[in-house]
């Protein structure tokens, strides 16, 4: 045992001085900060204002898509303001931020977004009283120190007029004929929004109460939004129409159509008075899902790092050297070993700096952020992924061990690893179903598969499973360990100091069937 432990002791002190060892650790925290700003950045930043021409032959209906935009813009501020208020606002003394047991799902965005929803005059109210500089008047003094100022968002959607030189009498086709150099981007907006190109055009026949259509001209067609947005309000504007028509109160239909019933979300698994499902709930409820992720790449890591460093030695003869020091046996442990002391120096790195991230951008008020790492750090999660992470690493790095044992070069590893790849996306594939369905029949089966039970009772791990699943499994994962070593060092002893073409899989069952 002590010469394991010096080859282990080695190969991580060898592996630890590697470049790849420490972008290793730093991959992760910045790839996890880049998932937070940059959609972040893209929404705000990237996606530029989409200009469209309104050609409303009707003569009725522009004004109604024009206050539907105006309205989009000013919803838009009240959500902008409504964030920039939750981060830079000096709460009341005594108050608290809110617990995230109290926040129900869906969150602060979905409550805002339900609360508009079924009150739509807010945003004719907010105008009414002034806007966006009256709203920013009354926050003033109620700011912290150093909050930043203000910046109102840009308008998703903006009108502009015909190009000069297109007649506004054309219609059809020979009008879009005529703005297709602006709507492919050969050609550039002029006046107000010189410079920027036009993104579609929409025009509103004369007869479109009758039978005429909405034709809406673009290129890109996979942003829908203003497309949507001028539907929806066109709809809107017919349904008013037809109920004057036919004498009805546009304004108390409104009033019905925005009738509704509540429905709340309760576990039953929860103490009384408390069965309300709240955000907290639904991130445990999913969490799981990023700590699966988490699993596999880091298995996958660890455990490529353990072929590579083996065919590496084998290939320049260390392992000749290595052998007449220590047997094959005490070789492949110190190696598992040592690759698995690297492992866990990784994923500790890697944890670290996870909830540093969730502590830093999960809110900038001490009680948030002390929630959401509480619902991260309980709920037996960590330790959950603890356990799968040594059990599913020394299960799989059996398996690599083995394959770098047979193999002299990486290309010919390739051919051993396209089986193992194919198996191991499996979890990956179903890593979305399993969570809506956690203690079904296909999580149930694959969780009793050992080379699936990490990923799936760690994607199970927050639904309670059942305590036969749980200790049954990890009872069964472990007595696989213990024969996928013993099978790794069969073919390990007996490939290690082997050259030549690797042998095929009828030499393997040969190989363990001699040594038994």
């Amino acid at each position: 045992m002590r010469n394991a432990l010096l080859v282990a002791s080695r190969e991580y002190v060898d592996n630890a001085r590697t470049k790849g060892f420490w972008i290793g650790i730093l991959v992760l925290p910045i790839i996890l900060v880049i998932s937070v700003q940059v959609p972040r950045f893209l929404e705000k930043n990237a996606t530029p204002t989409r200009n469209y021409i309104l050609v409303d032959h009707s003569k009725n209906l522009e004004s109604v898509v024009q206050k539907t935009m105006d309205d989009a813009y000013q919803l838009q501020v009240i959500e902008e303001l409504a964030t920039y208020a939750s981060e830079h606002m000096m709460l009341p003394q005594g108050t608290n931020m809110p617990d995230l047991e109290s926040v129900p799902a869906g969150g602060i965005a979905g409550m805002l977004q339900e609360f508009m929803n079924a009150n739509p005059e807010v945003v004719e109210q907010f105008i009414a009283a002034g806007g966006l500089s009256t709203a920013l008047n009354a926050m003033e003094g109620l700011l912290k120190e150093d909050a930043p100022e203000f910046e109102a968002p840009r308008r998703k959607f903006q009108q502009v007029s015909l190009p000069s030189g297109v007649a506004s009498t054309l219609q059809g086709r020979e009008l879009a004929d005529a703005l297709t150099p602006w709507l492919k981007g050969d050609r550039t907006l002029d006046g107000e929004r010189a410079g920027e190109d036009l993104f579609a055009l929409i025009e509103i026949p004369a007869d479109v109460l009758g039978e005429g259509k909405v034709q809406y001209w673009a290129v890109n067609l996979a942003d829908s939004d203003l497309r949507k947005k001028v539907e929806r309000s066109l709809n809107q504007e017919v349904r008013r129409l037809e109920y004057e028509k036919r004498g009805m109160d546009s304004g108390a239909v409104r009033e019905v159509e925005r009738a509704s019933i509540g429905l709340t979300s309760l576990d039953p698994r929860k103490e009384a008075g408390e069965e309300e499902v709240s955000l907290a709930d639904e991130i445990r409820q999913y969490a799981p899902i990023g700590f699966v992720y988490f699993l596999w790449i880091a298995i996958m890591q660890v455990a490529s790092m353990l072929l590579n460093n083996t065919i590496e030695e084998k290939s320049n003869r260390i392992i000749e050297v290595l052998l007449s020091s220590v047997t094959a046996w005490e070789l492949m442990a110190g190696k598992l070993l040592g690759i698995a002391g690297i492992g866990l120096t990784l994923v500790t790195a890697w944890i670290l700096s996870m909830l540093g991230i969730l502590w830093y951008f999960g809110g900038q008020g001490t009680e948030i952020t002390t929630q959401l790492l509480d619902v991260v750090l309980g709920h037996g999660l960590l330790p959950a992924f603890a356990v799968y992470f040594v059990l599913g690493y020394f299960l799989y790095a059996s398996i690599f061990l083995a394959i770098g044992s047979i193999c002299n070069t990486l290309k010919e590893s390739q051919n051993f690893m396209g089986p193992i790849m194919m198996i191991m996306m499996v979890p990956l594939l179903t890593m979305m179903f399993i969570p809506k369905d956690p203690n079904g029949t296909l999580a149930t089966f694959l969780s009793w598969v050992p080379i699936y039970t990490p990923f799936v009772m760690m994607n199970r791990a927050a639904a309670d499973p059942p305590l036969r699943d749980l200790i049954g499994t990890t009872v069964l994962l472990i007595v696989t360990n213990i024969g996928m070593l013993w099978l790794c060092g069969r073919i390990f002893r007996t490939g290690i100091l082997r050259t030549g073409q690797p042998p095929k899989f009828r030499e393997l069952f040969r190989w363990l069937r001699s040594s038994a």
